[in-house]
């Protein structure tokens, strides 16, 4: 019978590959073969903005950190007081750092050999004292706060209190202790050639956008005590 009539003599056409010349297939496969390489590219732009924005931030964390670390008061920086057990007395009613008494000494005795007679009028003072100093001594002349700062610190703001600061006049010129006067003596014009060479600095210079001009008022910074205490100082001068 015909059903049964031999399968290879039956006519199969051939299979035909059939390519498609579809433009969106062909734009398919180009973005397959580069959207690795944009995914890579994106990523690292993305981390770029990332980086970037993290060390804006860090950067005004700093700054802010300086500003909140500074803690001036009326201008004056924050300073703790000695431990008694660091103090030395060096002439009646005046104590000061024990780090700083070999050099202070020792520039009064240079002083003297050059026909400079250094005087002290002022060294360690406690929280308390400069407290009675501050608000009490504001009160008598009618200051405000703001206008007393100008030539007093208010209390732990002083550096007194360290032990390290010290208040120097002219035995000679007894009338400019204290006073801008002072400048004017030979004592002084002393101190700005030789203060440097026995560790002292002058702290409130006339440039001192905070506090009056003291040309009595030195500092001690030949020790690592000192210098860290007053570092914060020395930076924003």
């Amino acid at each position: 019978m015909e059903q049964n009539k031999d399968l290879s003599q039956v006519d199969i056409p051939p299979a035909k590959r059939i390519y498609l010349n579809n433009s969106n297939s062909i734009l398919f496969k180009k973005l397959l073969i580069v959207s690795p390489f944009l995914c890579l590219l994106f990523s690292l732009l993305v981390l770029r903005l990332i980086r970037n924005i993290e060390i804006g931030s860090l950067g005004n964390i700093n700054f802010q950190a300086q500003i909140n670390h500074d803690h001036r008061i009326l201008g004056h920086l924050p300073y703790a007081e000695i431990p008694k057990e660091k103090l030395v007395l060096i002439e009646p009613n005046i104590q000061v750092h024990i780090d700083m008494r070999d050099s202070l000494l020792e520039m009064r005795d240079e002083a003297k050999k050059n026909g400079i007679y250094l005087v002290f009028l002022s060294g360690y003072r406690s929280i308390n004292l400069q407290n009675e100093i501050f608000y009490s001594l504001k009160s008598l002349r009618n200051q405000e706060a703001v206008e007393r700062a100008r030539v007093s610190a208010p209390p732990g703001y002083s550096e007194h209190s360290t032990g390290f600061a010290i208040d120097i006049g002219d035995a000679t010129q007894r009338e400019t202790d204290f006073e801008t006067e002072f400048e004017n003596t030979d004592a002084f014009r002393w101190l700005i050639k030789n203060a440097a060479k026995f560790h002292f600095k002058l702290s409130f210079t006339k440039d001192n956008k905070f506090i009056d001009y003291e040309p009595w008022h030195w500092r001690y910074e030949g020790s690592i005590e000192a210098l860290k205490i007053f570092e914060s100082s020395n930076r924003k001068s």
